[in-house]
C-alpha cells in the first residue's frame, strides 16, 4: 500500500503538532516534513515532492496563497502536490483566491483536525473538499446576493447535460475524462463548458468550483 506523503506548513507549532497527530493515526499516511513559513514550504515541496501540502493561509515571509501558487506553478502537471488550505476566514474572497492559487481543499482552522483526513483523501483522488461551515457560508452569501439584486438563479438555465458536465469539471475531471464518462467528443465537452461559463457568468474553473460548492453539487 503506497503511503500518502503529507507536508505540513503552519507557523504555529501547536497547530502543526495537532495536524501531525491526525495524519500519524492513518496507516496509509505519513508526514514528509514540516515548514513554519511559506518560503520554506515552497522549498520543501520542491525537495520532498509530497503528495499533499497542508498549508496555513497566513504565514510569515510568504503567505499561503502565494506559496500555493508557486508550488503548483513550478511542479510538472503530473507531479503537482495537491494543496489543502487552512484559514480562519470563511468568506468567498479568501476561498476564491485560494482556488485561483491552485488549492483543491479549503478548511477552517477551528475544524481542521476533524476534516483533515477526508480532505487529504479527496484531493489525492483529484476532488475538491471544503469544510461544511465554508459551504454553508458560501450558500448563504450567494442567496443574499440574489435577493439583493433581484436576480434569479441561473442554474435553471443549464440543460441536464450541462449540469452533468458542470459537476464533473468541478470534481476535477479533464475534458478528456468527461468525454469518456459521458461518451461525448472532447470538442462537445468544450462546447458545453463554454456554454456553462456563459450562462452562469463564470470566468474560470476556480469560479466554477466555487459555484458548485454554493449549490451543494460538490462538497
Amino acid at each position: 500500500m503506497k503511503s500518502i506523503r503529507v507536508l505540513l506548513a503552519d507557523d504555529h507549532k501547536l497547530m502543526r503538532g495537532g495536524l501531525r497527530l491526525v495524519v500519524d493515526k492513518e496507516p496509509d499516511m505519513t508526514v514528509a516534513g514540516e515548514a513554519d513559513d511559506g518560503r520554506q514550504a515552497v522549498e520543501m515541496a520542491k525537495s520532498l515532492k509530497p503528495d499533499v501540502v497542508v498549508m496555513d493561509i497566513g504565514m510569515p515571509n510568504l503567505n499561503g496563497i502565494e506559496a500555493a501558487r508557486q508550488i503548483t506553478a513550478e511542479s510538472p502537471q503530473m507531479a503537482q502536490p495537491a494543496v489543502v488550505m487552512l484559514s480562519m476566514h470563511s468568506d468567498e474572497g479568501y476561498v476564491l483566491r485560494a482556488l485561483r492559487a491552485g488549492a483543491r481543499a479549503y478548511l477552517l482552522k477551528d475544524s481542521a483536525t476533524a476534516d483533515l483526513v477526508q480532505a487529504i483523501r479527496a484531493v489525492v483522488d483529484g476532488k475538491s473538499f471544503f469544510s461544511p461551515a465554508v459551504s454553508k457560508v458560501l450558500l448563504q452569501d450567494y442567496m443574499r446576493k440574489l435577493r439583493r439584486s433581484g436576480a434569479e438563479d441561473s442554474y435553471d438555465l443549464l440543460s441536464p447535460r450541462e449540469r452533468e458536465v458542470l459537476q464533473l469539471v468541478a470534481e476535477g475531471k479533464s475534458n478528456k475524462e468527461v468525454a469518456g464518462l459521458l461518451n461525448l467528443s472532447v470538442y462537445t465537452v468544450e462546447t458545453h463548458r463554454a456554454k456553462i461559463m456563459q450562462k452562469l457568468n463564470l470566468k474560470g474553473v476556480p469560479e466554477l468550483i466555487l459555484y458548485a460548492v454554493r449549490k451543494g453539487i460538490i462538497s
